[in-house]
């Protein structure tokens, strides 16, 4: 089985809100009828609007929705009805092959199907420093800020997927894609995202650990953060 994660942006004339409600009315049957399995919907819906000041933005516009999904090959050939569903539900899309790996797995507030997941879902494309090597931003990020983002967040999912490659030809250049979910009060509330609430002294800790943790490996200019609701189907 192999991992497809694909950034869609909703056609110019739809609103995100308008755009989330109807990916959640047809996309995930569509997509499991052209054969991928284990479909999340990541969407930018009403929700998530009082995290809108934590967005980060490369892309302009930004995406409007993010779709994970597995399938037993995500060679050409294979995915081409996956392909097809993906641009009849967007204005454009941008799909890569990833490797995903679960640091935290959300046995808190498991996912149900068919249902939003309590809370909220921090989706964020990232691109690594220019002036490092790959194999220096992988080594930093899978072994000591891993270990940072456990300790000084209130996340309860925490998944990382590196990207293996890009499935079409116009894909941003990211190098990962990373889901972190955190309480609906993370959205407003800083000191409940550090995992600090009511304790001054951790939040101001925290949040300097967790920025110089991400500042050794990110490339800041070239990066989209986006507040989502998460959605899991089933198959």
């Amino acid at each position: 089985m192999e991992k497809i994660v694909a950034a869609l942006w909703a056609p110019l004339d739809e609103n995100c809100c308008a755009y989330a409600d109807r990916l959640l009315a047809g996309l995930p049957a569509a997509l499991q009828a052209a054969g991928a399995c284990r479909v999340r919907l990541n969407l930018r819906d009403a929700a998530v609007s009082p995290a809108d000041q934590m967005v980060q933005r490369w892309q302009a516009p930004q995406q409007d929705a993010i779709v994970q999904c597995w399938m037993e090959s995500a060679n050409g050939r294979f995915r081409t009805a996956v392909d097809a569903v993906l641009a009849n539900y967007s204005g454009r899309f941008a799909a890569y092959l990833v490797c995903e790996s679960t640091i935290i797995a959300n046995d808190a507030h498991p996912p149900r199907p068919d249902t939003r997941t309590w809370g909220w879902s921090q989706s964020t494309f990232l691109t690594f420093r220019r002036d490092m090597s790959r194999d220096a931003a992988l080594a930093h990020w899978l072994g000591e800020h891993t270990r940072v983002a456990i300790e000084t967040q209130s996340n309860f999912e925490y998944v990382q997927n590196i990207v293996v490659r890009p499935l079409t030809y116009d894909a941003p250049a990211y190098d990962a894609f990373v889901e972190e979910c955190f309480p609906a009060e993370a959205m407003s509330a800083p000191e409940v995202f550090f995992d600090a609430a009511g304790d001054p002294a951790k939040f101001e800790a925290n949040a300097r650990i967790m920025m110089d943790s991400c500042m050794r490996f990110i490339d800041f200019s070239r990066i989209d953060v986006i507040p989502t609701s998460q959605f899991q189907f089933a198959d």
